[in-house]
Formats: C-alpha cells, sequence, structure tokens
C-alpha cells in the first residue's frame, strides 16, 4: 500500500511517503496564509521524485494546528452560546478561583464568546432526566431572528443536565435551524461532550462551534484540491487521542483535533518503544514553534479526557480554555528552533515563547528575519552545516545567524563572544524544555531518570542529549526519519474514536438494564465513526473503561475494563479493582464509604499497525567519519573537533565516541563528549552515557 502522510508546524510542513515498505520524505517552510499550500506541493513534488502520482496514493493522512492556532489566536466565527436560563455567565465564573492566587496583576482568559453573544431561554430538565419546563418554541423563533441580525457565524447550544436527555437541545436546534442561514453551524454539547461539569461541556462546546466553519471549509478545500490532483484514496485525519478518523468526522468536531500533529510523535515513540522494547520512554518532539514532552509505559502513552489549550498566563495551569476531548497526555512548551532570544524587562536574557515561525523566519534562513533564535545559535556554534539544512532545501547563511546573535545578545549584555551569548541562548532554552519534563513526571508520579530519551522533530536531535544531562536520563535515543518524526507517527497510528457517558450512581444502585443500554448505544456511536474507515474485512477491536470515586469526592480514577458490564459480579469486580487502583495511588482507602460510578467510556480501533521484529544484533565496528568540523563546547570554553557522520551512510552496528555531528536530510543529531553512539539493526541511533569499551 502507498501512504502519504502530512504534518502541517508552525514553521515547518512535513510529508512523508510509505510505498514498498520504504520511507520518503520532504520538508519544507509551512505557508500560513494558506497552510494547504505547502502541503500540496511538497505531496507533488514527493510523490513525483518517487516516480509516483497522487492517483498512486490509496490514503492520505493529515495533522495540523490550525484549530489550535485558530483558538489562541482568536480567528474563529463569530459564535453564540445559548443555555439554560440562569446560566448565562458560566464561560466567565469558570471554577470560581483564581490560577494564581497571590498575584495582584492576574488576568483571566477572556471567553471565546462575549456576554452580548450569551443567551438564555427558559426550560430545565432535572439530573434524572425530569421535564420541568420544555422550551417554548415561539420564545426560541424569537432567539433566531435575533442570532441572525447579529450575523451569527456559530451557535453552540449547552443546557443543563443535557447529558442525561438531549432532547431539549435537539429541539431547539431544529427551531433555529428554521431562521438562520443553512451555513451557520450549530453544535450540541449533548454531542460534542455528553460529560457532566457545566463549565468544562460548555467550554469545549463552544470552542467546538468556535473553529468548525475554518476547519469544515479548511479540511473540504484541502480535499478538493488532493482529488483535482489525481488522489483517489481515502483522506484521513489524526486526531488527538493517537487514532486516526474519516474527514467528515473531523470536520463535525474539529476539537478532537487540537493535538494532532504532537500526537503524530507520541504514535511513533510508541512504535519505536516496542521495536527497541523500551518498558519506559519519555519522548520529546521538537519543532521550529513548540516542544512536546509524552510520557508511554509498556509503549502505552499517558491519556486523558481533560486539557487545556491556548494558554495564556505564563502557561500556567489554569489560565488557558478547558477542553473535554481525548487526547494524550503531554505538555506543549513554547520552545523551538525558531523560538526568538532577547532580554526581558529586567535585561535577562529569554528565550521564547514568541517564535520566528516560517514568515520571517530566523536570521541564518535569509527570509527577511532579523531577531535571533535557537536555530541561529546552532550556526553560530558550529552545530549546524550551512549546506544541506532541510533537505537541501535552504542554505543556512551564518554570518546572518552570527551578526544577530551578537547584536541582539552579546553587545546589549556586554559579552564579546558570540560563542557563550550563543550557549547562553541553548542552555536556557534547554533547561525550559528539561524544567517541563521535570514538572510533568513529579505530577504523574514519575521518576524520569528511569526512562529512555526518544527525540523527534527538525530540531530534537541537536538539543536531546543536553536535556538528557539535565534529567539524569543515561539513553537516548533518534529514531529513523527522526526530522519529519510526527508525519511517520501518522503512519503508526490505527483509526480509533472514543466516546463517552456520564453516568452518576452508587455502585449497589447501578440497574444492569440501564448499563447495558448505555453500552449498546456507545458502541454503536463509536463504530458508525471508525467503519468507514476501515475496508471490508478488517475487525474492530472495543476497549472499555469506567472511571469510579468515593461518594462525597471529586475526582474520580479510570478503570479498565475486560468486557462491557454485564452481571451483578462483573459490578463487584470492578469495584474491587478500583479500590485497589486507590491503594496504590493515594496509598489508602474509605473503607465503609460507598463507590460510585462516575462515567462509561469506549474506544473502537482498528487493527494496529505491525511491528517490525530487530535483526540479530550486528556485529560493532568503526561509523565511517565523512570529516571534521570545530564546535563550541561551553563545558571546556573551547572549540572541539567533532566528527560528521553521515546517516545514510551508517551501517547496523556502527559506533562512534562523541563529540559528533549526525547529518541526514531533515535534522542533526550532536553528540558531546562521555557520549557514544551505535546504530540499531532497525536504523535507530542509540546515544549511551559514557565511553564504549
Amino acid at each position: 500500500m502507498t501512504r502519504l502522510a502530512i504534518d502541517i508546524g508552525g514553521t515547518f510542513t512535513d510529508v512523508v511517503l510509505e510505498h514498498e515498505g520504504r520511507i520518503q520524505s520532504h520538508k519544507l517552510l509551512t505557508t500560513p496564509a494558506a497552510p494547504e499550500v505547502a502541503a500540496l506541493e511538497g505531496s507533488a513534488w514527493l510523490v513525483g521524485e518517487c516516480g509516483l502520482s497522487l492517483s498512486d496514493v490509496q490514503t492520505v493522512i493529515h495533522g495540523t494546528t490550525l484549530a489550535t492556532n485558530a483558538l489562541i489566536e482568536r480567528r474563529g466565527a463569530k459564535t453564540a452560546l445559548v443555555t439554560t436560563e440562569g446560566f448565562r455567565d458560566v464561560l466567565e465564573m469558570a471554577y470560581e478561583k483564581r490560577f494564581e492566587q497571590y498575584d495582584t496583576d492576574l488576568q483571566l482568559p477572556e471567553p471565546l464568546v462575549p456576554r452580548e453573544l450569551r443567551f438564555t431561554l427558559r426550560e430545565r430538565m432535572t439530573a434524572e432526566g425530569l421535564v420541568l419546563a420544555a422550551p417554548d418554541r415561539a420564545a426560541t423563533l424569537a432567539l433566531a431572528e435575533q442570532l441572525k441580525a447579529l450575523k451569527v457565524e456559530a451557535v453552540a447550544i449547552g443546557f443543563l443536565h443535557a447529558t442525561v436527555d438531549p432532547r431539549h437541545e435537539l429541539q431547539v436546534r431544529d427551531w433555529l435551524a428554521e431562521v438562520l442561514d443553512p451555513k451557520v453551524t450549530i453544535c450540541l454539547s449533548s454531542e460534542v461532550s455528553p460529560e457532566i461539569r457545566e463549565y468544562e461541556r460548555f467550554s469545549t462546546t463552544v470552542a467546538n462551534a468556535y473553529v468548525r466553519p475554518l476547519m469544515a471549509h479548511y479540511l473540504r478545500r484541502f480535499d478538493t484540491r488532493l482529488r483535482a490532483l489525481g488522489f483517489d484514496g481515502q483522506f484521513m485525519l489524526m486526531l488527538s487521542g493517537g487514532g486516526l478518523t474519516t474527514l467528515d468526522q473531523a470536520a463535525k468536531t474539529p476539537i478532537r483535533l487540537v493535538e494532532s500533529g504532537p500526537a503524530g510523535g507520541v504514535a511513533l515513540g510508541a512504535r519505536v518503544a516496542r521495536e527497541l522494547s523500551e518498558d519506559r520512554l519519555l519522548a520529546f518532539d521538537m519543532g521550529g514553534t513548540t516542544a512536546k514532552i509524552c510520557f508511554l509505559e509498556e509503549a502505552v502513552p499517558a491519556t486523558t479526557r481533560r486539557f487545556e489549550v491556548a494558554r495564556a498566563w505564563r502557561d500556567i495551569k489554569g489560565s488557558g480554555l478547558p477542553v473535554r476531548v481525548p487526547t494524550t497526555e503531554l505538555v506543549e512548551i513554547g520552545a523551538g528552533g525558531g523560538s526568538i532570544a532577547r532580554r526581558d524587562a529586567l535585561g535577562r536574557l529569554a528565550v521564547g515563547p514568541k517564535s520566528a515561525s516560517s514568515v520571517p523566519g530566523p536570521a541564518c534562513y535569509n527570509l527577511g528575519g532579523t531577531m535571533p533564535t535557537i536555530t541561529d545559535s546552532n550556526v553560530v556554534l558550529g552545530k549546524l552545516r550551512p549546506e544541506g539544512f532541510a533537505g537541501g532545501k535552504l542554505t543556512l547563511k551564518p554570518e546572518l545567524a552570527l551578526e544577530a546573535v551578537m547584536r541582539e545578545v552579546a553587545t546589549p549584555l556586554g559579552m564579546s563572544s558570540a560563542d557563550w551569548a550563543a550557549a547562553g541562548v541553548l542552555e536556557i532554552g534547554e533547561e525550559a524544555m528539561a524544567n517541563a519534563a521535570r514538572v510533568h513526571a513529579i505530577e504523574q508520579g514519575k521518576d524520569v531518570t528511569r526512562y529512555a530519551l526518544m527525540a523527534s522533530g527538525g530540531a530534537g536531535p541537536l538539543h536531546a542529549v543536553r536535556i538528557a544531562e539535565k534529567l539524569g536520563i543515561s539513553r537516548v535515543i533518534i529514531p529513523t526519519s527522526a526530522g519529519v518524526g510526527s508525519a511517520v507517527g501518522f503512519l503508526s497510528a490505527p483509526v480509533a474514536y472514543e466516546v463517552a457517558r456520564s453516568l452518576i450512581m452508587a455502585m449497589a444502585r447501578l440497574d444492569l438494564g440501564h448499563i447495558a443500554k448505555l453500552q449498546a448505544g456507545m458502541l454503536e456511536e463509536a463504530t458508525a465513526v471508525v467503519r468507514p474507515a476501515l475496508t471490508p474485512g478488517e475487525a474492530i477491536t472495543a476497549t472499555w473503561a469506567a472511571e469510579l470515586r468515593y461518594a462525597g469526592q471529586g475526582h474520580a480514577l479510570r478503570v479498565a475494563l475486560e468486557a462491557p458490564l454485564a452481571t451483578a459480579a462483573d459490578l463487584s469486580a470492578l469495584e474491587a479493582r478500583f479500590v485497589a487502583q486507590y491503594l496504590e495511588t493515594y496509598g489508602t482507602t474509605l473503607d465503609g464509604n460507598p463507590v460510585e460510578m462516575v462515567a462509561l467510556s469506549l474506544i473502537c480501533s482498528g487493527p494496529s499497525v505491525q511491528t517490525e521484529a530487530a535483526d540479530a544484533v550486528a556485529e560493532p565496528h568503526a561509523a565511517p567519519v565523512e570529516s571534521l568540523t570545530a564546535v563550541f563546547d561551553p563545558v571546556s570554553g573551547t572549540r572541539v573537533e567533532a566528527a560528521v557522520l553521515q546517516r545514510r551512510n551508517l551501517q547496523p552496528g556502527a559506533v562512534h565516541a562523541g563529540p559528533a555531528l549526525v547529518t541526514e536530510a531533515q535534522t542533526t543529531t550532536w553528540v558531546p563528549g562521555g557520549w557514544h553512539l551505535s546504530l540499531h539493526a532497525l536504523g535507530h541511533v542509540i546515544l549511551d552515557r559514557g565511553v564504549r569499551q
């Protein structure tokens, strides 16, 4: 099968072609005004370079940050919220707490929907599904006329207790549709996020409505242009949770795409962990704009159904928009190759989060950018060679990087050495990334020193070893095609879709008949999304889980289920597993306190991508050295002689001690002194601390 993967990032667009078991890649600058332009140009060039055409491609898999950027930059549709009378200000009240208690200058994030576009209707349903007040048709039609006059482009409907019974939301949607233009998007909380907690549910529904017109238009336009170029296969989208979905489903709930690009890097980490039998892996993906970090256990990434997007206040939890959709549990920080070095208000050196992106780009790109970046600093230090950058599509200008670092960093800080100024830029950027990993490890209750670090992305391999040293990690893995790792990860992801339903009830009072009906509906919904994306005959795997808590608590634990709940014995076994998991997590149990079920979740997935088995370990032999180059070493304060190795010329078993640079089309790996590399049978570069004996 011939498949094409496209990852559009803030700086670069990566295109990867899988054909007859071989991977070919192409990296080019993103076109921000029309992201699909670079993607289509790169796709056409790559398939042509391989002697194919787009008509030979059976599947295109796409991941994009467009939805995320729209939320961050607040350039989505003009959106209104229609909710239950008395709940107009839920989006503004949020959690009713300050995310930074003692900061007197704190500014709470602005809701996506301003107060003048938030409306209420007199309707009410109890938590048990009893109708207290049905919505009025005349009042709804009058509201529709008001929305029409305001030229609203999207409407989010979120009623109290719609997770129990969505009939009021469905009825109001139908009435609004009678008046509003068919082009107006209408999203229901009972469809987008059918789970308890009004603020999170409303926020998720509003975010989906806010980005859906933009994303639906973009995805349809992308698909149309692909077809015009001869493509006649299946167009798939990467979801934040690590699975693939269809174009129609992605256009309907684009909020599930907000972390689709980073999810590709995590999918690559899962595959590499299986191939190398790494029980604990820290996936680190660093591109031109951001860096992402995710922990994997037994090749399974941590996942969540609650996260924040568009954090606007020092990257502090609580300062963003809560979104309740399945996603990989990762940390994303504004540190990439394009992160700009600057002086802060106190005159100190700071790096990021602002990025030079693809326009105007780092100074060394010679595309109009004049500010020094992490990429410029690597060029100054000798870690990035001018020729062959991005597969030869760009020739870097070291003199422009040197000028920018001296002008904006060295001279203002009273430094005469550009080397030390550039080293300072890297140290600050690398410490920010390492600290993000430390904090995330503490939040997850993990010992980061017990993990191997896998680095991907165009900039990841350059900084991986230094970050590993800061974290106390002694093994670093640079996978094959690391520079386009997220796109390669798309090819490893299965078709999958997750649904969840709230069900708050004491375990002793659960109605198995109701549970069976609920599970059947969930299975039908998830299967309807997954089945069209599979080829005839492919099996669907259903993975069930439940969220439970002790009565009176506000947070629940996710407990895996081996099969759907069907008998009283199943409920007893589930409660026992919850108690054991609670004890393991918190070190105690609340004996005598009733256990409640909070939610059921289901992941339906297609066949997993088969993992290649490693050949026998090759006999160690010296890696061929192409040339020697001088790289600044901040430990000695001088430039050291480093070997330059071409990755394409390395054979399994090749070994070499640092300092060394391993160059390839899409990235460069820095191996400092005190580390040695070896090439795995599957082509992965393994870096270990210490000199090989």
